[in-house]
């Protein structure tokens, strides 16, 4: 028997006891339904179960095993022997001692109707709301955010492994649809070919013999292609996924078919953003930052970093790993807005930092992004004895801009970047700059004047403000708490599982993100309401030595 979370059964003492004693995380439990209450209503997923039909397990109640079995780091099935097995999680769930619990498919199934419905953020929103309720939250206090990379569930493949993959995909994804038509089609050598999985220890070791089988697994993919989209091919072959991942992945591997199949070289190929680098996650993408190379995705999160509160997440940000960091700023913004915890200060490195994010972070959100920005870049400024931009007056209302020397601008010109974003175009008179007796100092041009490329007025004083700012001890001061989102990342990466994805595909990846950091908000209030204090940045023994105490 299933009740309500409204209606939720006196347990007696000595169950209770049983409970804490038996099971680490019977306290926490415990202290979720007495005291934070219930954070899902069957109302909230509605929408995701029809009007008539077989009654459904409770979703309030699935959406709860969801976020304690994140908690406790378990696979679906041992999530539904807890339910079905284990005291703490019944009275967590309001369920009957004698509750037989369900099949562990089930909790696939709701992931499946939670990414269908569109409504995977209420996992977290909604307990982010009684979080609010019951003032452990609040707005325009202090964030922090940061990100991570994500490895994908798929096996990291060369080059020769990924096209032999591709076709064979292909293959048994026609041999299911179309048996009888493959078979006419197929000749002997495809089957020693494409029956077992691409592994680079049985392939080629020298790189002729490798770039000959590039070359045969080529012409093998283009025959099946033409096959398929010929006249007597059945229609339904062209609807598969895995043939439109053939032909996509043919098309970025090599060149138009001719009388030659050619691979095609590195810089004729696709942009990483583009380029598929599994027939099993389509999605996945591979990226470098510095001395790390991954095939994957990218993980922001965003947490309140407030004193005396506990420090919550309130934001998961989901993205391809080619994804640049500045562009999820917008979008994170628009997300607590939404939520009504937008932050009075939000505390970022310098990947999520530009001229353009920070006037409009203020504009919009009165919000102070507050994170590092970079330098000026021009020779000029890193000589350190020429004029660069800083060295300028700008006239906004004139639309005009002096020089060190009190030359003034005759062009003003509006424009755009390379990014899309708005520019202005200064140049300066070539007779003014030829004289100039300073002329070396500001330009290397031989003959032409000076141009300078400026942003709209908001984007430049916010990026000058900011570059005077993170010279200030204050700033310094202040910037050192965003340092604290590592150690969410870290905890994350350790004992949750962040690093590796549970699931294939972005949707999905990001439902488990979310799910993830629910499961880590459960865990911090509970710290917060047990009074355990946030523990101490851990040093090595070498280092210690080096405190002045020792």
């Amino acid at each position: 028997m299933c009740l309500h979370p409204e209606e939720i059964p006196p347990v007696p003492e000595q169950t209770v006891r049983v409970a804490l004693a038996a099971f680490p995380k019977g306290n926490l439990y415990m202290r979720l339904r007495d005291e934070l209450g219930v954070f899902y209503q069957d109302e909230d997923f509605a929408s995701l179960y029809p009007q008539r039909g077989q009654p459904a397990l409770a979703p309030w109640r699935l959406a709860m095993v969801l976020v304690m079995q994140f908690l406790e780091n378990m696979s679906d099935r041992q999530a539904a022997q807890a339910v079905q097995g284990r005291i703490d999680w019944k009275y967590a769930l309001s369920l009957e001692l004698t509750d037989p619990g369900f099949d562990f498919s089930v909790l696939s199934e709701f992931r499946d109707r939670i990414i269908e419905g569109d409504v995977e953020q209420q996992i977290l929103n909604l307990m982010l709301k009684r979080f609010q309720e019951l003032k452990l939250l609040r707005a325009r206090g202090k964030q922090r955010t940061d990100s991570t990379h994500i490895l994908a569930v798929v096996r990291e493949l060369t080059r020769l492994e990924h096209l032999g993959e591709t076709l064979r995909s292909a293959l048994n994804a026609v041999a299911e649809i179309a048996p009888i038509w493959l078979k006419l089609l197929a000749p002997a050598e495809w089957y020693d070919r494409y029956s077992k999985r691409f592994e680079d220890s049985r392939l080629p070791r020298t790189a002729p013999e490798r770039e000959t089988l590039a070359v045969t697994i080529g012409a093998d993919g283009f025959q099946l292609l033409d096959a398929i989209y010929s006249q007597t091919a059945p229609v339904e072959l062209r609807q598969l996924p895995a043939v439109e991942v053939l032909r996509q992945v043919w098309v970025q591997q090599y060149y138009a078919p001719t009388d030659k199949i050619q691979l095609r070289n590195e810089k004729d190929g696709p942009p990483s953003a583009l380029r598929i680098r599994s027939p099993y996650d389509l999605e996945a993408r591979n990226s470098t930052k510095r001395t790390t190379n991954w095939t994957g995705y990218k993980v922001h999160l965003t947490e309140s970093c407030d004193e005396n509160l506990p420090h919550i997440i309130t934001h998961v940000e989901s993205t391809p790993a080619t994804s640049q960091d500045q562009t999820v700023v917008p979008s994170i913004h628009r997300a607590l807005d939404r939520k009504d915890l937008l932050p009075q200060q939000h505390l970022v490195d310098s990947g999520y930092t530009s001229a353009q994010l920070l006037s409009s972070s203020e504009r919009d959100y009165n919000i102070d992004l507050c994170g590092p920005v970079a330098l000026n870049v021009g020779w000029q400024a890193k000589a350190g004895l020429g004029f660069d931009l800083s060295h300028f007056q700008i006239d906004w209302k004139q639309k005009a801009v002096y020089c060190p020397q009190g030359k003034r601008s005759y062009l003003w010109k509006k424009n755009k970047d390379g990014y899309g974003k708005p520019v202005i175009y200064v140049e300066f008179r070539q007779r003014d700059c030829l004289a100039c007796p300073v002329r070396s100092q500001c330009t290397r041009a031989k003959t032409n004047p000076r141009g300078l490329t400026i942003q709209t007025q908001s984007d430049y004083e916010a990026l000058q403000k900011a570059r005077e700012r993170q010279k200030t001890e204050q700033f310094q001061k202040q910037y050192a708490l965003r340092s604290g989102i590592e150690a969410t990342i870290s905890q994350g990466i350790r004992a949750f599982e962040l690093r590796e994805c549970r699931y294939i595909g972005l949707a999905k990846t990001h439902l488990q993100h979310i799910v993830t950091a629910a499961a880590i908000n459960l865990g911090r209030v509970f710290a917060w309401l047990e009074e355990i204090p946030l523990a101490k940045t851990r040093s090595s023994h070498f280092t210690l030595l080096a405190e002045p105490n020792i």
